[in-house]
Protein backbone atom coordinates (compact mmCIF):
# COMPACT_ATOMS: atom_id res chain seq x y z
CA UNK A 1 0.00 0.00 0.00
CA UNK A 2 1.12 3.75 -1.03
CA UNK A 3 2.03 6.26 1.34
CA UNK A 4 -0.54 8.20 -0.40
CA UNK A 5 -3.25 5.37 -0.33
CA UNK A 6 -2.45 4.89 3.69
CA UNK A 7 -2.99 8.48 4.04
CA UNK A 8 -6.21 8.64 2.53
CA UNK A 9 -7.59 5.26 4.18
CA UNK A 10 -6.34 6.77 7.56
CA UNK A 11 -8.19 10.57 7.16
CA UNK A 12 -11.95 8.45 6.02
CA UNK A 13 -11.20 6.34 9.24
CA UNK A 14 -11.21 10.10 11.36
CA UNK A 15 -14.05 11.23 9.18
CA UNK A 16 -16.30 8.08 9.75
CA UNK A 17 -15.18 8.36 13.63
CA UNK A 18 -16.33 11.89 13.76
CA UNK A 19 -19.94 10.32 13.23
CA UNK A 20 -19.97 7.09 15.57
CA UNK A 21 -21.62 8.72 18.90
CA UNK A 22 -24.67 10.16 17.05
CA UNK A 23 -25.07 7.19 14.62
CA UNK A 24 -25.30 5.05 17.96
CA UNK A 25 -27.86 7.25 19.42
CA UNK A 26 -29.51 6.67 16.62
CA UNK A 27 -29.28 3.21 16.14
CA UNK A 28 -29.65 2.84 19.69
CA UNK A 29 -33.19 4.59 19.42
CA UNK A 30 -34.14 2.54 16.09
CA UNK A 31 -33.25 -0.82 18.23
CA UNK A 32 -33.90 -0.63 22.00
CA UNK A 33 -30.35 -2.30 22.68
CA UNK A 34 -26.94 -0.61 23.69
CA UNK A 35 -24.90 -3.58 22.73
CA UNK A 36 -27.30 -4.41 19.57
CA UNK A 37 -26.85 -0.24 18.33
CA UNK A 38 -22.85 -0.58 19.00
CA UNK A 39 -22.57 -3.86 16.67
CA UNK A 40 -25.25 -1.64 13.60
CA UNK A 41 -22.77 0.80 13.86
CA UNK A 42 -20.24 -1.22 13.29
CA UNK A 43 -21.31 -2.76 10.78
CA UNK A 44 -22.22 1.11 9.26
CA UNK A 45 -19.09 2.16 9.53
CA UNK A 46 -17.01 -1.33 8.09
CA UNK A 47 -19.74 -1.20 4.64
CA UNK A 48 -18.86 2.24 4.72
CA UNK A 49 -15.61 2.08 4.01
CA UNK A 50 -15.79 -0.97 1.58
CA UNK A 51 -17.85 0.93 -0.64
CA UNK A 52 -16.65 4.17 -0.39
CA UNK A 53 -15.22 4.41 -3.75
CA UNK A 54 -19.25 4.33 -4.94
CA UNK A 55 -20.19 7.44 -2.81
CA UNK A 56 -20.00 9.98 -5.43
CA UNK A 57 -20.57 13.13 -2.76
CA UNK A 58 -24.24 13.66 -4.14
CA UNK A 59 -25.55 13.92 -0.45
CA UNK A 60 -23.27 14.42 3.09
CA UNK A 61 -20.79 11.88 4.23
CA UNK A 62 -23.15 12.32 7.41
CA UNK A 63 -26.53 11.49 4.98
CA UNK A 64 -25.04 8.72 3.60
CA UNK A 65 -24.21 7.11 6.74
CA UNK A 66 -27.60 7.20 7.79
CA UNK A 67 -28.47 5.64 5.02
CA UNK A 68 -26.62 2.68 5.37
CA UNK A 69 -27.06 2.99 9.22
CA UNK A 70 -31.17 2.91 8.68
CA UNK A 71 -30.63 0.03 6.58
CA UNK A 72 -28.56 -2.08 8.66
CA UNK A 73 -31.02 -1.45 11.54
CA UNK A 74 -34.43 -2.25 9.46
CA UNK A 75 -32.44 -5.35 8.37
CA UNK A 76 -32.21 -6.42 12.18
CA UNK A 77 -35.36 -5.46 12.84
CA UNK A 78 -37.48 -7.68 10.40
CA UNK A 79 -37.69 -10.51 13.14
CA UNK A 80 -40.31 -8.37 14.30
CA UNK A 81 -38.42 -7.94 17.96
CA UNK A 82 -39.87 -4.80 20.11
CA UNK A 83 -37.62 -4.75 23.17
CA UNK A 84 -39.90 -3.85 26.37
CA UNK A 85 -40.26 -2.75 30.12
CA UNK A 86 -41.96 -5.02 32.62
CA UNK A 87 -45.13 -3.03 32.38
CA UNK A 88 -45.23 -3.52 28.96
CA UNK A 89 -45.59 -7.40 29.55
CA UNK A 90 -47.34 -8.02 32.69
CA UNK A 91 -49.55 -6.63 34.93
CA UNK A 92 -48.17 -4.75 38.59
CA UNK A 93 -47.73 -7.50 41.23
CA UNK A 94 -48.78 -7.17 44.63
CA UNK A 95 -45.86 -7.65 46.99
CA UNK A 96 -47.87 -10.74 48.16
CA UNK A 97 -47.41 -12.51 45.39
CA UNK A 98 -43.80 -11.19 44.13
CA UNK A 99 -42.16 -13.77 42.40
CA UNK A 100 -38.32 -13.34 40.21
CA UNK A 101 -38.97 -14.68 36.80
CA UNK A 102 -36.18 -14.03 33.86
CA UNK A 103 -37.36 -13.24 30.46
CA UNK A 104 -34.54 -13.62 27.78
CA UNK A 105 -31.80 -10.65 27.29
CA UNK A 106 -33.46 -9.88 23.85
CA UNK A 107 -36.97 -9.13 25.83
CA UNK A 108 -35.60 -6.10 27.36
CA UNK A 109 -35.41 -2.60 26.61
CA UNK A 110 -31.52 -1.75 27.82
CA UNK A 111 -30.02 1.31 29.52
CA UNK A 112 -27.76 2.99 27.35
CA UNK A 113 -24.31 5.58 28.72
CA UNK A 114 -24.88 9.13 27.27
CA UNK A 115 -21.69 9.23 26.43
CA UNK A 116 -22.18 6.45 23.79
CA UNK A 117 -25.31 8.01 22.38
CA UNK A 118 -25.68 11.79 22.76
CA UNK A 119 -23.05 13.72 21.10
CA UNK A 120 -21.36 16.54 22.66
CA UNK A 121 -23.18 19.88 21.57
CA UNK A 122 -23.03 23.66 23.00
CA UNK A 123 -27.18 24.12 22.55
CA UNK A 124 -28.84 23.34 25.60
CA UNK A 125 -32.08 23.09 23.36
CA UNK A 126 -30.66 20.36 21.55
CA UNK A 127 -28.84 18.72 23.75
CA UNK A 128 -32.22 19.04 26.18
CA UNK A 129 -34.14 17.28 23.04
CA UNK A 130 -31.34 14.38 22.94
CA UNK A 131 -31.64 13.67 26.59
CA UNK A 132 -35.22 13.36 26.10
CA UNK A 133 -34.95 10.87 23.32
CA UNK A 134 -33.50 8.33 24.78
CA UNK A 135 -35.44 8.83 27.90
CA UNK A 136 -36.80 5.05 28.79
CA UNK A 137 -40.47 5.65 28.58
CA UNK A 138 -39.91 7.85 24.76
CA UNK A 139 -37.53 5.03 23.88
CA UNK A 140 -40.43 2.07 25.13
CA UNK A 141 -43.30 4.11 23.12
CA UNK A 142 -40.35 4.16 19.94
CA UNK A 143 -40.01 0.52 20.79
CA UNK A 144 -44.15 -0.45 19.84
CA UNK A 145 -44.13 1.64 16.13
CA UNK A 146 -43.09 -0.30 13.19
CA UNK A 147 -39.23 0.49 12.01
CA UNK A 148 -40.39 2.81 9.27
CA UNK A 149 -42.39 5.03 11.09
CA UNK A 150 -40.08 4.67 13.95
CA UNK A 151 -36.89 5.59 11.98
CA UNK A 152 -39.51 8.27 10.28
CA UNK A 153 -39.97 9.81 13.84
CA UNK A 154 -36.72 10.04 14.88
CA UNK A 155 -35.07 11.53 12.08
CA UNK A 156 -37.85 14.24 11.27
CA UNK A 157 -38.50 14.96 15.34
CA UNK A 158 -35.26 13.99 17.09
CA UNK A 159 -32.47 14.82 14.40
CA UNK A 160 -34.66 17.66 12.83
CA UNK A 161 -34.35 16.53 9.34
CA UNK A 162 -36.49 18.12 6.12
CA UNK A 163 -39.49 15.83 5.27
CA UNK A 164 -37.36 15.82 2.09
CA UNK A 165 -34.07 14.85 3.35
CA UNK A 166 -36.09 11.98 5.44
CA UNK A 167 -37.53 11.25 2.09
CA UNK A 168 -34.02 10.39 0.08
CA UNK A 169 -33.15 8.49 2.61
CA UNK A 170 -35.74 6.22 3.38
CA UNK A 171 -36.27 5.72 -0.91
CA UNK A 172 -39.56 7.39 -0.94
CA UNK A 173 -42.02 10.10 -1.41
CA UNK A 174 -42.62 13.42 0.79
CA UNK A 175 -46.37 12.28 1.31
CA UNK A 176 -45.59 8.93 2.68
CA UNK A 177 -42.89 10.42 5.05
CA UNK A 178 -45.50 12.87 6.59
CA UNK A 179 -48.16 10.64 6.56
CA UNK A 180 -45.55 7.55 8.61
CA UNK A 181 -45.21 10.75 11.12
CA UNK A 182 -48.64 11.60 11.32
CA UNK A 183 -49.09 7.63 12.35
CA UNK A 184 -46.24 7.35 14.52
CA UNK A 185 -47.50 10.96 16.58
CA UNK A 186 -51.31 9.48 16.57
CA UNK A 187 -49.99 5.96 18.11
CA UNK A 188 -47.28 7.65 20.45
CA UNK A 189 -50.09 9.67 21.71
CA UNK A 190 -52.44 6.61 22.73
CA UNK A 191 -49.60 4.67 24.53
CA UNK A 192 -48.42 7.66 27.38
CA UNK A 193 -45.92 5.36 28.80
CA UNK A 194 -44.98 4.96 32.65
CA UNK A 195 -42.26 7.97 33.19
CA UNK A 196 -43.44 9.98 30.49
CA UNK A 197 -43.44 12.82 32.92
CA UNK A 198 -40.40 12.85 34.27
CA UNK A 199 -39.21 16.23 34.34
CA UNK A 200 -35.24 16.49 34.65
CA UNK A 201 -33.67 19.70 34.09
CA UNK A 202 -30.20 19.53 32.52
CA UNK A 203 -27.77 20.49 34.30
CA UNK A 204 -29.66 19.26 37.58
CA UNK A 205 -31.76 22.44 39.53
CA UNK A 206 -31.09 22.58 43.34
CA UNK A 207 -33.77 20.78 44.12
CA UNK A 208 -33.35 17.78 41.79
CA UNK A 209 -29.96 17.87 43.23
CA UNK A 210 -31.14 18.09 47.05
CA UNK A 211 -33.82 15.05 45.97
CA UNK A 212 -31.05 12.91 44.40
CA UNK A 213 -28.50 13.26 47.64
CA UNK A 214 -31.38 12.25 49.76
CA UNK A 215 -31.92 9.34 47.64
CA UNK A 216 -28.50 8.37 48.21
CA UNK A 217 -28.29 9.31 51.95
CA UNK A 218 -31.55 6.72 52.22
CA UNK A 219 -30.32 3.97 50.33
CA UNK A 220 -27.03 3.45 51.47
CA UNK A 221 -28.46 3.63 55.26
CA UNK A 222 -31.31 1.29 54.13
CA UNK A 223 -33.49 3.58 55.71
CA UNK A 224 -36.93 3.06 54.48
CA UNK A 225 -38.70 5.39 56.15
CA UNK A 226 -36.89 8.47 54.90
CA UNK A 227 -37.10 6.35 51.16
CA UNK A 228 -40.76 6.53 51.75
CA UNK A 229 -40.84 10.03 51.97
CA UNK A 230 -39.14 10.23 48.92
CA UNK A 231 -41.50 8.01 46.46
CA UNK A 232 -43.63 8.63 44.73
CA UNK A 233 -47.43 7.33 45.84
CA UNK A 234 -47.59 5.36 42.66
CA UNK A 235 -43.59 5.00 41.85
CA UNK A 236 -42.85 1.94 39.86
CA UNK A 237 -39.90 -0.55 40.94
CA UNK A 238 -38.83 -2.72 37.91
CA UNK A 239 -35.84 -4.97 37.75
CA UNK A 240 -34.50 -6.76 34.18
CA UNK A 241 -34.08 -9.49 33.65
CA UNK A 242 -36.93 -9.77 35.97
CA UNK A 243 -41.03 -9.57 34.92
CA UNK A 244 -42.35 -8.46 38.39
CA UNK A 245 -42.67 -4.81 38.42
CA UNK A 246 -44.52 -3.44 42.03
CA UNK A 247 -46.27 -0.07 42.00
CA UNK A 248 -46.02 2.27 45.41
CA UNK A 249 -44.15 2.55 48.10
CA UNK A 250 -45.33 0.38 50.54
CA UNK A 251 -44.71 -2.03 48.09
CA UNK A 252 -41.44 -1.25 47.13
CA UNK A 253 -40.07 -0.45 50.11
CA UNK A 254 -41.52 -3.87 51.71
CA UNK A 255 -39.58 -5.74 48.62
CA UNK A 256 -36.09 -4.18 49.96
CA UNK A 257 -36.39 -5.58 52.84
CA UNK A 258 -37.40 -9.20 52.36
CA UNK A 259 -36.17 -10.37 49.24
CA UNK A 260 -33.81 -7.27 48.76
CA UNK A 261 -32.74 -7.15 52.04
CA UNK A 262 -28.89 -8.21 51.00
CA UNK A 263 -28.66 -4.76 49.51
CA UNK A 264 -28.43 -3.41 52.65
CA UNK A 265 -24.78 -1.61 53.12
CA UNK A 266 -24.94 -1.07 49.03
CA UNK A 267 -22.88 1.86 48.24
CA UNK A 268 -24.03 4.10 44.67
CA UNK A 269 -21.97 5.62 42.53
CA UNK A 270 -23.18 8.21 40.41
CA UNK A 271 -23.88 7.67 36.25
CA UNK A 272 -25.77 9.19 33.24
CA UNK A 273 -27.39 6.97 31.71
CA UNK A 274 -30.61 7.80 29.29
CA UNK A 275 -30.80 11.29 29.82
CA UNK A 276 -31.50 10.51 33.13
CA UNK A 277 -30.08 10.24 36.93
CA UNK A 278 -28.23 6.95 38.04
CA UNK A 279 -26.48 4.99 39.70
CA UNK A 280 -23.94 1.90 40.18
CA UNK A 281 -25.03 0.01 42.82
CA UNK A 282 -22.42 -2.52 44.51
CA UNK A 283 -23.72 -4.56 47.26
CA UNK A 284 -21.44 -5.80 49.94
CA UNK A 285 -19.70 -8.78 48.90
CA UNK A 286 -19.64 -11.03 52.09
CA UNK A 287 -16.92 -13.57 50.36
CA UNK A 288 -14.45 -11.32 48.79
CA UNK A 289 -14.81 -8.80 51.44
CA UNK A 290 -15.43 -4.60 49.51
CA UNK A 291 -18.47 -4.26 47.64
CA UNK A 292 -19.70 -6.45 44.26
CA UNK A 293 -21.78 -4.65 41.30
CA UNK A 294 -25.66 -5.13 41.69
CA UNK A 295 -27.85 -2.87 39.58
CA UNK A 296 -27.34 -0.30 37.10
CA UNK A 297 -29.92 2.46 39.18
CA UNK A 298 -32.15 4.72 36.90
CA UNK A 299 -34.46 7.16 38.34
CA UNK A 300 -37.44 8.67 36.88
CA UNK A 301 -38.08 11.75 38.96
CA UNK A 302 -41.24 14.43 38.88
CA UNK A 303 -42.43 17.21 41.10
CA UNK A 304 -39.49 16.62 43.81
CA UNK A 305 -40.31 12.83 44.37
CA UNK A 306 -38.55 9.14 42.32
CA UNK A 307 -41.61 8.05 40.12
CA UNK A 308 -39.37 5.86 38.57
CA UNK A 309 -36.89 3.38 40.52
CA UNK A 310 -35.43 0.92 37.73
CA UNK A 311 -32.49 -1.36 38.21
CA UNK A 312 -30.89 -3.37 35.33
CA UNK A 313 -29.32 -6.57 37.39
CA UNK A 314 -27.27 -7.89 34.34
CA UNK A 315 -23.61 -6.35 36.12
CA UNK A 316 -21.18 -8.10 33.74
CA UNK A 317 -22.43 -6.73 30.40
CA UNK A 318 -23.55 -2.68 32.31
CA UNK A 319 -20.34 -2.23 34.55
CA UNK A 320 -18.55 -2.74 31.67
CA UNK A 321 -20.18 -0.32 28.86
CA UNK A 322 -20.55 2.36 31.31
CA UNK A 323 -16.57 1.86 32.32
CA UNK A 324 -17.24 0.89 36.07
CA UNK A 325 -14.96 -1.53 38.06
CA UNK A 326 -16.39 -4.95 38.85
CA UNK A 327 -15.04 -4.14 42.24
CA UNK A 328 -14.97 -1.73 44.96
CA UNK A 329 -13.20 -1.83 48.41
CA UNK A 330 -14.24 -0.89 51.67
CA UNK A 331 -13.24 2.45 52.76
CA UNK A 332 -10.45 1.51 55.59
CA UNK A 333 -13.13 2.92 58.43
CA UNK A 334 -15.73 0.50 56.84
CA UNK A 335 -12.77 -2.60 57.35
CA UNK A 336 -12.24 -1.25 61.33
CA UNK A 337 -15.72 -1.19 61.69
CA UNK A 338 -16.19 -4.75 60.35
CA UNK A 339 -18.98 -3.64 57.60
Amino acid sequence: MSDGTATTTTDLDVRLEKHRVELTGYCYRMLGSSFEAEDAVQDTMVRAWRSYDKFEGRSSLRSWLYRIATNVCLDMLTAGNKRARPMDLTESTPLAQAALSPRPDHTWLEPAPDTRVLPTTDDPAEAAVAKESVRLAFMAALQQLPPKQRAVLILREVLAWKASETAELLGTSVASVNSALQRARATLAEQRQPGADAAVSDPLDEEQQKLLDRYVAAFEGYDMTALTELLHEDAIMTMPPFDLWLTGAGDITGFMTTMGAPCAGSRLVPVEVNGLPGFAQYKPDPEAGGFTPWAVQVLETSGGRITGFHCFLDTKRWFPLFGLPLHLEAEADEVEQGV
